[in-house]
């Protein structure tokens, strides 16, 4: 496949994408079209997927979060926990080949970087860390990686993929960061989709986060 410049989607600028880590081409098909990254609906892919019920989530912010990072004069370490849910809550998320494809894009980035997460059907949790100090900015960062997921997803019939925010918490200790990850990892078992925690295979630690106060 050929590649060409890619125009990013609008509020991600290039040199914001390349901050991230964002890769600015996309591949083309045989005839030298660039696939459509919102908007069109082709066929289905085989196989069969996860579905649940819907699950409770914050609701719906009436305006975007713009601040999420708060630093502080104690060097206390930045974590936040993230709530990304799919357009229309399609569960499109939960499969092995879409798993891969977020690690390798998280694992692309550079500003910001993965520790735990678990994927759902229709949303994923994580946590997350700066890789600088004073951390980049968060929202680009986000835009950035949904961005790259959305141009390389298998399931062209589910874009556009993402609702445009996110939930954010950034957490105040460490307790809360383990507390946090034991609920989040239960989520499979409390909505059927496994017998237990370490049972469901969408689930991992990307990087380790390590919380520290001083």
């Amino acid at each position: 496949m050929s590649s060409v410049e890619n125009s990013l989607n609008p509020g991600v600028s290039r040199a914001d994408a390349t901050q991230c880590g964002a890769d600015t081409t996309v591949h083309t098909d045989a005839t030298g079209r660039v696939p459509p990254v919102v908007g069109i609906e082709t066929d289905t892919l085989g196989g069969s997927r996860p579905v649940a019920t819907a699950e409770h989530i914050p609701p719906v912010r009436k305006h975007p979060s713009r601040n999420s990072v708060h630093t502080t004069r104690d060097n206390r370490a930045i974590i936040l926990f993230v709530t990304v849910v799919t357009n229309n809550r399609q569960c499109v998320l939960a499969d092995g080949n879409v798993q891969s494809l977020l690690l390798d894009v998280w694992q692309r980035t550079k500003s910001w970087i993965v520790g735990r997460y678990t994927i759902m059907p229709d949303h994923i949790h994580f946590f997350c860390a700066p890789t600088e100090y004073p951390p980049s900015d968060f929202h680009v960062w986000m835009a950035c990686w949904k961005h790259m997921v959305s141009n390389r997803f298998p399931c062209p019939h589910a874009l556009p993929l993402w609702q445009r925010d996110c939930w954010d918490t950034q957490l105040r200790c460490g307790e809360s960061y383990a507390g946090k990850w034991d609920y989040v990892r239960a989520n499979p078992v409390r909505r059927g989709l496994a017998e237990s925690a370490d049972a469901w295979p969408f689930q991992g630690e990307l990087n380790v986060l390590t919380w520290h106060d001083r």
